[in-house]
């Protein structure tokens, strides 16, 4: 398990990243309250909030963003497997200093996350919402990052504001959405079945039936919530999986191409070449 954590103007960043053999809990806690965001990278790790006579729990967490407000006797608790790594990039910053941060920073969080800024409990959970491609580009990149020092600390930064400006962009656009809560929560639904089924995805009517929605419905929300077409997302998904397999050398070029999905190698070949500007075989 690595953790570190980096400060950059009034926000903490914390970078953490474990793999496991055996079921194993990594557990944290805050020294002082504060407002923060976190943004999970691949692995679908689950998470347990745990609090004064409370306890919320995620799961699937793979691609979430997550906005909550904590003080100190919240404890966060990963579980860890061999099937499920962490990899978490959190970005934080107490409510004292709100008002200092630059580039009217504090008022975006005093506008967006309000119930955040004037919380109730000791755990207060704001907005959350599965990350656009633009966003799990930024984590994944994060966690490759192979630059030291000064230059390091310099794509921290420009990583961190860069990711913090999808969030909150997407945050903004989502709370000017009419797609109603229950049927948001069926589109992140059927989100979840695509990535749990790329290399054997449902059809369309299938994806409809299972998450109690008209595929006109899916169709159109689908796009407006996540950014793409039900099929272009599943798509992109598949890619982005099997660019990190074979840069990570878990698999071939032909294994990776079978593990999310195509048959046919020349059509992964090419798909993946329109997609990343080049061919799997060039990565390094």
């Amino acid at each position: 398990m690595t953790r570190e954590f980096i400060d950059i103007n009034d926000f903490t960043i914390l970078v953490e990243e474990a793999y496991a053999t055996e079921v194993t809990i990594d557990s944290c806690h805050f020294d002082e309250p504060v407002i923060a965001v976190a943004f999970y990278g691949s692995g679908n790790v689950d998470l347990s909030v745990k609090y004064p006579d409370q306890e919320r729990q995620f799961q699937h967490t793979k691609g979430l963003a997550l906005s909550f407000y904590a003080d100190e006797k919240v404890e966060f608790a990963h579980t860890v497997a061999a099937e499920k790594p962490l990899q978490c990039i959190l970005i934080a910053t107490s409510a004292r200093n709100l008002n200092k941060l630059p580039y009217e920073e504090g008022e975006i969080f005093m506008t967006l996350l309000k119930e955040l800024v004037n919380p109730r409990d000791h755990f207060v959970e704001g907005p959350h919402f599965w990350m656009t491609p633009e966003m799990d580009r930024i984590v994944d990149a994060v966690f490759h990052m192979k630059y030291h020092g000064k230059t390091k600390m310099m794509f921290f930064r420009s990583q961190m504001t860069a990711l913090l400006s999808h969030f909150f962009g997407e945050l903004a656009t989502l709370q000017t959405e009419n797609i109603n809560p229950i049927e948001r929560e069926k589109l992140y639904r059927a989100k979840q079945i695509l990535l749990d089924h790329l290399d054997n995805p449902p059809s369309l009517s299938e994806l409809s039936r299972e998450i109690g929605l008209n595929s006109y419905s899916l169709k159109k929300n689908f796009k407006e919530l996540f950014g793409l077409p039900v099929f272009k997302y599943l798509q992109n998904e598949r890619l982005v999986t099997a660019h990190r397999l074979i840069r990570d050398q878990a698999a071939t070029v032909q294994e990776a191409a079978w593990h999310v999905g195509y048959d046919s190698l020349s059509s992964f070949s090419n798909a993946f070449e329109q997609k990343f500007g080049y061919r799997p075989s060039q990565i390094k």
